[in-house]
């Protein structure tokens, strides 16, 4: 069957993963610094993406390498853990591309030899069974693969290679289209679907036989190649000769040698033989071909001439050997090309390499240095020498070779003459003996050096303040342009189009702030206008007339309070302000009198009459339930001691609870007896539980109420442990127990004893009801709880103005110190300001929610306690005392020029989850706040693994600022002197501060975690507990140790203790180290958490000293045993999930968060939840219960009409009808038909997961009321009623808080959720359930969510489940260090012109450019290294260049022109400084034009075309390359984005060449930081290619001539004759620019009109923005434009957004009111606002 069979089935395959390609996740394939999972990289995509790369030129290898390295570098570098995978068979694609083969074959040797990579050739395809076998052992997570090969047959290949991973759970990610930057490397990822392994489960045997076929044909190509090359020689022959070969070389240099010397002689002379071979081969063919070989033999070289281009091989070989990288990288460029006949001659060479690499194996115990692989053969410079001696030569031209160049190529030239036995290849001198031209004739052959420099373009000088105090000690140094050049000639006067002439650019825009939505626009339109506080304090004062108004903030305050109460039920607080007091020392000795004053006493003696009182109180509750719970004991041990502990969790007398717990302790002994007393004489197992009761009242007792304790009482606890068998610590209680108690004999010993020692019983079945350390001493500044020794630490720093790192588990109370803080505030003054920064809208509407519940205080008229500033809403942000909100916003407060006198007010700032600095999206935000705010801060975070380092970097930023406050002061002081005393004490006070900031560490968690991992057996769902320390291996011990945060429960210690006691018979700490002789355990009754602690850390060193001191093996055993089965999974785990939840539920696990990372699949598994409950209510409901339903359902509606009916009558008659009671009876008949219809129709218990008892009906209607008209809202109220809910980034805010309501509230008991709940959500759980692998389940994200396991008060013990997640990725997570904090490339142009708007336009001069100053000078990226801030100030100046060039900054730093509107679309770097050029030349008023002339409206063509260049500019979302070749039909959308129209083009050309021509000139300038040591490196291998220049050869010196215009670029990458001139391409790759300066090209401000991906193919744009336009269908872009709704919802939100922020600056910036612009975006915004409110 051939290939034609299978070219339909083939194309299928095709087809279906082109599908698949615009629903690619285009994301971070790896996340934040830390050690990745582990995934697999095709070394043959490897080889296609850089051998496709357009900056490399064919034959010059050693660059090719440099490409590899530097991607394969840049993985590594991003905490990459991956192994590369060259299939046997994938070698067959290259049998048509000869010059690849031995490139291949080095690649792999170098890759195995010089670096540390993971590479594996050992598999022959991807459908063997060893590749199979490898896939399940290790669980690579994707694979990086190609979408195309270099013809169509490797394309099949790597088409077949994508759906057999798919197949075995292994996601890919496309090599093609991938971009990197700083710290992250993005690319289309497509996950592995139950489709995709369904499609290959149906097909196995046509993919099987469809590929064999494949690799059939790839070997027809390679027996026709060698066919055309060697004749008769076969495969075989070849590779005998190429032994052969070796084994000559080996006799004749037997002291080894290097790989460049062996291959050149080696594939010379094989080459030579093989040349040799053909002609002869060419002589003998039979006579009747004669005609054709004349014709041939002319056309064919001779073997004298093959001799002359061998011997300029070997010489090229030798310039390798001798000259250092900084001179090759000078060589001429020669652009000539081979004659045909070469080409022929040198792809059989190129086999030849081949045949000698493959055999390479043969040179072992023979001296071979293999560092130089590399670097075999350099095509440029063989043309060079070529063309030297067939030219200038010729012409007269001579120049000696130097000695050492001379001496080492006769050398390498007389081997190959002693290889090649069968004829004589000739002396070595001349170089050239015959006439022929290698090189085609060429009118222009050499490329002409003097293009290749840029021109010095020179600095405009800008005087400022701010450049000089943070640039200055650089402008020295630099060129600057003088007074008369035409550049800064031309700066006078910009040219602005007439159309402009009504538009005021300089006028100030309202900014961020005035645009946001207030909370409630939509209830009482207002005009949108720029107002000062005090405008908003007059504006809210006439809205509190509106009753409308006010009804709807009413309705707002209490929705609030509501949210907040289920949060948390803490009773509000009013707050009073008071005059700022001296802080009392709470450690300090009191100095009062002995006796106290008389009102002290009063106070006193009615504490103690308020105590009793409160005693009386709790002894009449207990007398009137005690009866009840005692009977309940004696039913039902259990149930009757959870009422018990309810009782005690509400009391709050200690006599009566002392009290309370005698009496459960006297009931469990009197369970415990009748228990053991009625087994059987064959039953040995005891129900334990009685004796963990038992254990738990003994705890409590001997803990909490030691002093109540009486003899009779320890008599009774000594009875307890002895009937439990602990003798020892009776005796140890009660000394004189023996003699007491006569009816525990020793025979009876047995049958009470629960038969394990006292310690075990406790770690093993009370591990988590162990008491925790706890202070006992209350601290007056708390009153709801007594807090821990940190925790009062924290309050320290508050009450000192302080300002601290805090890092503390999820849960453990580190928020607390946030509210304390905003209290503080609160009392001082109604002045002050708390700002509290969250990283998400949702966790912004949890905490304003919680400070409104928390707080109330009587405020001045217009101010308010709490408001909410996001980039959706707005309320009362600048006129409240706590201000909620997430980093952008604040940052546009911060910057804003004219809101200085607010933020003067802010007292503290919190940042909670401040790890996001290292985040994905918006990290450098976080960094700008922290820098800016001069006041004290609180910094929270569960996962930070470098805090020291953090904290060191805020301490240098608090020095800048106490700098810089004492300047101010000293200033103030001086005026104060000339009596300037006004402000001054105010101002003062409001920086008096102190500048220290803590670190305050606690990494305790409250309760513990234990782990289980699901998997399906016989198809049911099965727990295996997972114990932590199966995660480590003995390696990972002995390198790390165990990680910090790895605790185990205590069961989990004793685990750990039996393993290694069965592991190591002769261990010789075994009895030291058995739990009952562990010294802090002796003779403790109770034993407590921090006990087990100390034990567990015991048992952890004793096993990392077994690794240390030689007794490994052991270690590994015990850590292999502790590991559970490993079980691959080819289910479609997906359909298993409801059976999962109720599973979970049938074990009692819920409430339970299952956290997925995909938008759909929270969807979806929730969805498929509640259609699992719907199946099991329909097959449970009785067969006849629809039928009577319908019954009843018409006889209602029979008896609404009689009553309707009656009504009318009635109101007719005007009289009392006499009917009157029949009516009564209908009304009666009524009710309880429909009681019966809603008794018929209702959900079983046992076919919802919702608690219906959590929540009256009254209020779950109102939750549910909120969600009436969202988009979401139906789907979400449906699944509430199971007992359902989902939560993601795309729901508003009002689903969201739907969901998180009722969970909370414990209605809803099942939540899917993406990773919008890991970041400080309060949605505690009994269960977290990891139900998808995800590269965003990383080591901080995994710490997150498993941290809200366990709900505080109510779990001691967390349960965290993993479900179709790898066992390796498990490991890993447990193990993995969360990632470290580094710091991001901090500034962009639009942010520069921010900081310098700031500067010059800010309501206090020296404060705000104390800020600018702040922000320059403090990135996390430069701290501690002075290299990279050098870089900055250099990007600093570039950027201002850019916008003094560009009209935006003038030469005296001030903003100018639409500095504005640039700056307000800060988010969209570059398009919005292209917009702002395509205004300013008018093209929006060309485009504008209305239907006729002097109407206001424009028609649709108009606006397609201007959302056509939005969408270009704002909307850009690119799709693979390759998704353009498929055969697909669209409905509705056209998916591809079309091109701007031509003006706006051209426009975008003219910007990008000038925007490219200054960041090329600034690259010049910054490659003089370049560490040219390390460019001068391979960057993975570190193979160096130094050394000292050759300068004794002429020809040398002459080759390498053009050292002019190679500057900035790589010297790899001036092999391929790149040079600085290549940077002024707008699509110029980051790997040409020299690597250590630590800039990239991407950071140039250009916007590409076209994307090309690494393989050259054009990558188009999705046309979502504008195809929405068109029809409006949300679901048109799920179908054609394969985009999920939720995401298309959130992308086309804030492309509304952008035009509407757009529109209203138009307006502001333009007095004219019918100016076609402005009128033409005004009609845009609300078109398209409507279409997306119709959605």
């Amino acid at each position: 069957m051939g290939l034609e069979e299978y070219t339909v089935f083939l194309k299928e395959i095709s087809e279906l993963i082109m599908n698949q390609m615009p629903k690619a996740d285009y994301a971070s394939i790896f996340n934040d610094f830390v050690e990745s999972e582990f995934f697999l990289v095709d070394g043959d995509s490897l080889l296609l993406m850089c051998i496709c790369e357009t900056s490399l030129k064919q034959g010059q290898e050693l660059h090719f390498f440099y490409l590899v390295e530097r991607y394969l570098v840049d993985i590594v570098s991003k905490g990459g853990q991956f192994a590369v995978v060259f299939f046997k068979d994938a070698e067959y694609a290259y049998f048509n591309f000869p010059e690849l083969l031995p490139l291949r074959a080095a690649l792999i040797l170098h890759l195995q030899n010089n670096t540390t990579i993971d590479v594996r050739t050992e598999f022959s395809g991807c459908l063997s069974q060893e590749w199979k076998t490898f896939l399940e052992e290790n669980y690579p997570y994707f694979l990086i693969v190609a979408d195309e090969g270099l013809n169509h047959l490797q394309t099949h290949l790597f088409n077949i290679f994508i759906i057999q991973s798919w197949a075995m759970k292994v996601n890919a990610v496309l090599s093609s289209g991938q971009t990197s930057n700083l710290l992250r490397l993005y690319a289309y990822f497509m996950p592995s679907k139950s489709t995709n392994q369904d499609f290959f489960r149906k097909n196995k045997k046509k993919i099987e036989n469809a590929y064999k076929t494949l690799i059939e044909q790839l070997e027809e190509c390679r027996v026709l190649a060698l066919e055309s090359l060697f004749g008769n020689l076969k495969w075989k022959n070849m590779m005998e000769e190429a032994c052969e070969t070796i084994f000559r070389l080996k006799q004749l240099w037997p002291e080894g040698s290097d790989i460049r010397r062996v291959l050149c002689v080696t594939s010379c002379s094989l080459s030579l033989r093989m040349y040799h071979h053909f002609l002869e081969n060419r002589e003998t063919t039979t006579t009747d071909q004669k005609t054709n070989i004349q014709q041939e033999k002319r056309n064919c070289l001779t073997l004298k001439e093959m001799e002359d281009l061998c011997k300029l091989q070997c010489l090229s070989v030798v310039f390798l050997l001798h000259l250092p990288l900084s001179q090759r990288a000078s060589t001429r460029v020669i652009v000539s090309h081979w004659i045909e006949d070469v080409e022929a001659f040198l792809k059989m060479k190129k086999w030849c390499e081949y045949f000698i690499l493959n055999n390479i194996n043969i040179f072992e115990f023979w001296n071979l240095n293999l560092i130089h692989l590399s670097d075999l053969s350099d095509e440029l410079l063989l043309k060079n020498i070529a063309f030297y001696y067939e030219n200038e030569n010729v012409q007269g031209l001579h120049l000696n070779l130097g000695t050492v160049i001379m001496k080492d190529y006769e050398h390498l030239w007389n081997t190959v003459s002693k290889l090649v036995m069968e004829f004589d290849v000739g002396k070595p001198f001349p170089l050239r003996t015959t006439e022929l031209n290698f090189l085609k004739k060429n009118p222009l052959p050499i490329k002409d050096s003097s293009k290749e420099e840029i021109p010095s373009l020179g600095f405009i000088p800008v005087s400022s303040e701010v450049v000089d105090k943070f640039a200055g000690d650089i402008l020295k140094d630099l060129p600057f342009l003088k007074s008369d050049d035409p550049i800064l000639t031309s700066l006078v006067k910009h040219k602005e189009f007439d159309e402009l002439v009504h538009w005021h650019s300089r006028r100030p825009l309202s900014d961020d702030y005035d645009r946001t939505k207030c909370q409630f626009d939509e209830a009482h339109k207002t005009t949108n206008r720029r107002s000062t506080e005090f405008e908003l304090g007059s504006c809210l004062f006439e809205k509190s007339r509106d009753r409308y108004f006010l009804k709807s903030l009413q309705k707002y305050y209490r929705f609030q309070r509501f949210y907040g109460n289920s949060l948390e039920s803490v009773s509000s607080k009013l707050i009073v302000t008071q005059a700022v007091k001296p802080k009392k020392n709470f450690s300090g000795s009191k100095s009062k009198k002995a006796n106290g004053t008389k009102a002290e006493i009063i106070t006193e003696a009615n504490k103690k009459r308020l105590f009793a009182k409160e005693e009386e109180k709790e002894e009449k509750k207990w007398s009137v339930l005690s009866f009840s719970i005692e009977e309940e004991m004696k039913e039902n041990l259990n149930s009757g001691i959870k009422n018990l502990e309810d009782f005690l969790k509400s009391c709050k007398s200690n006599s009566v609870k002392f009290r309370v717990e005698l009496v459960g302790l006297t009931a469990c002994l009197k369970a415990w007896k009748e228990h053991c007393r009625g087994q059987g004489k064959g039953e040995t197992t005891k129900d334990l539980s009685i004796a963990v009761q038992m254990m738990k009242r003994i705890h409590s007792l001997m803990e909490k109420y030691p002093e109540l304790l009486q003899e009779a009482d320890r008599r009774l606890i000594a009875r307890c442990l002895k009937y439990l068998g602990f003798d020892e610590l009776a005796s140890s209680l009660y000394p004189t127990e023996d003699a007491a108690d006569d009816d525990i004999k020793e025979k009876k010993k047995n049958k009470y004893s629960i038969g394990i020692g006292p310690v075990r019983f406790q770690l093993q079945y009370m591990g988590h009801y162990l008491i925790r350390d706890e202070r006992k001493d209350p601290d007056p500044r708390v009153q709801d709880f007594i807090p821990d020794t940190w925790q009062r630490e924290l309050l320290d720093v508050v009450d000192n103005n302080e300002s601290a790192v805090i890092v503390a588990p999820t849960s453990s109370g580190k928020t607390y110190a946030s509210y304390y803080c905003m209290e503080k505030v609160l009392r001082e003054s109604n002045e002050g300001v708390v700002v509290y920064v969250a990283p998400t809208k949702a966790l912004v509407n949890q905490v304003a929610a919680t400070v409104y519940n928390r707080y109330t205080k009587n405020m001045p008229s217009g101010e308010t306690l709490c408001g909410v500033f996001t980039r959706d809403y707005r309320h009362d942000a600048l006129n409240c005392q706590v201000l909620i909100t997430v980093p952008a916003c604040l940052e546009i407060l911060l910057l804003a020029p004219h809101r200085q006198a607010w933020v003067k007010r802010i007292r503290y700032v919190i940042f909670d989850e401040v790890h996001c600095l290292g985040g994905e999206i918006g990290a450098e935000i976080w960094e700008h706040l922290l820098v800016m705010i001069r006041c004290p801060f609180l910094a929270l975070s569960a996962t930070i693994s470098n805090p020291e380092h953090l904290t060191e970097w805020l301490q240098s930023v608090k020095r800048y600022w106490k700098q810089i406050d004492d300047v101010i002061e000293k200033n103030a002081a001086s005026k104060r002197n000339a009596n300037c005393r006004a402000n001054f004490h105010k101002d003062y006070m409001q920086r008096k501060q102190s500048y220290k900031v803590r670190l305050v560490i606690y990494g305790e968690r409250y309760n513990d975690l234990e782990k289980y991992i699901c998997s399906v057996k016989c198809g049911d769902i099965c727990f295996d507990h997972f114990h932590p320390c199966a995660a480590l291996t003995t390696d990972h011990i002995e390198r790390y140790g165990f990680p910090s945060d790895l605790s185990l429960s205590p069961q989990e210690t004793i685990q750990l203790y039996d393993t290694m006691f069965q592991f190591w018979q002769s261990w010789p700490r075994a009895q030291e180290l058995c739990p009952e002789k562990f010294i802090h355990f002796k003779n403790k009754i109770v034993i407590k958490k921090l006990d087990a602690r100390k034990y567990e850390e015991s048992l952890k060193a004793e096993l990392t000293s077994w690794i240390k001191n030689g007794n490994a093996e052991e270690a590994k055993r015990v850590l292999s045993n502790l590991r559970p089965n490993s079980v691959f999974n080819s289910l479609n785990m997906e359909s298993m999930f409801p059976l999962l939840v109720e599973k979970l539920r049938k074990m009692e696990k819920l409430p339970a968060i299952f956290f997925l990372f995909k938008l759909g699949s929270v969807e979806k598994s929730a969805i498929n939840a509640s259609n699992f409950l719907e199946q099991k209510q329909e097959r449970e409901r009785p067969l006849t219960a629809d039928k009577e339903a319908h019954v009843v359902a018409n006889k209602l509606k029979k008896v609404k009409k009689s009553i309707e009916k009656q009504k009318i009558i009635d109101e007719k008659s005007q009289k009392k009808s006499r009917k009157m009671d029949q009516s009564f009876i209908q009304e009666a008949e009524y009710s309880n038909l429909l009681k019966v219809l809603e008794k018929n129709l209702e959900i079983p218990e046992e076919c919802t997961y919702a608690d219906r008892k959590a929540l009256d009906t009254e209020t779950l209607q109102v939750i549910l009321d909120r969600v009436k008209f969202s988009r979401k809202g139906a789907e979400l109220k449906a699944l509430a009623e199971r007992g359902i809910g989902y939560h993601h980034r795309s729901l508003t805010h009002k689903e969201k808080q739907l969901v998180e309501i009722l969970f909370r509230k414990g209605f809803i008991k099942v939540v899917t959720a993406t990773g919008t709940l890991a970041l400080g959500i309060n949605m505690p759980c009994k269960s977290v359930v990891f139900a998808q692998n995800s590269i965003y389940l990383d080591a901080l994200n995994y710490r997150q969510m498993s941290g809200r396991a366990g709900r505080r008060g109510q779990d001691l013990l967390g349960d965290v489940y993993f479900f179709n997640i790898p066992l390796p990725k498990i490991e890993k997570l447990i193990k993995s260090n969360v990632p470290e904090l580094r710091g991001q490339f901090p500034f962009s142009i639009t942010l520069v012109l921010r900081l310098m708007l700031l500067a010059s336009k800010g309501d206090d001069p020296e404060d705000a450019k104390a800020k600018v100053l702040s922000v320059l000078k403090h990135s996390l990226l430069s701290f501690k290294q002075p290299r990279t801030l050098e870089m900055l100030k250099l990007y600093f100046l570039f950027s201002l260049q850019f916008l003094v060039k560009e009209g935006y900054i003038s030469q005296e730093g001030n903003p100018m022109g639409f500095a504005g509107l640039v700056s307000h679309l800060h988010y969209h770097e570059p398009s919005n400084l292209v917009f702002v050029s395509f205004l300013v030349r008018g093209l929006f008023h060309n485009l504008c034009q209305p239907t006729q002339k002097g109407s206001k409206h424009f028609s649709d063509d108009v606006m397609e075309k201007l959302v056509l260049v939005l969408a270009n500019l704002f909307g850009r979302r690119y799709l693979p390359a390759k998704f353009r070749d498929a055969d697909i039909k669209f409905n509705q959308s056209k998916v591809f984005l079309e091109d701007l129209p031509k003006d706006f083009n051209d426009a975008l050309h003219e910007y990008n060449m000038q925007a490219t021509k200054d960041f090329a000139f600034f690259l010049l300038i910054v490659s003089k930081l370049a560490d040219m040591k390390q460019e001068y490196q391979l960057p993975l291998s570190n193979i160096n290619f130094t050394g000292k220049e050759c300068e004794d050869s002429q020809l040398v010196s002459h080759l390498m001539s053009c050292k002019k215009g190679r500057v900035a670029v790589s010297p790899f990458a001036c092999l391929s004759g790149n040079c600085d001139s290549d940077l002024l391409q707008s699509q110029t790759p980051n790997h040409i620019i020299l690597r250590t300066i630590g800039i990239r090209h991407s950071q140039t401000p250009v916007l590409l009109p076209q994307a090309f991906d690494s393989q050259g193919r054009r990558m188009p744009l999705n046309a979502y923005a504008l195809d929405f336009y068109k029809h409006g269908s949300l679901i048109g872009l799920v179908q054609d434009n394969r985009m999920n709704e939720g995401e298309a919802y959130q992308l086309l939100k804030d492309f509304s957004l952008t035009i509407q922020s757009i529109s209203v600056s138009l307006r502001e910036l333009c007095d004219n009111e019918e100016d076609n612009v402005v009128l033409a975006f005004e009609q845009l915004n609300e078109t398209f606002h409507e279409k997306l409110t119709n959605v």
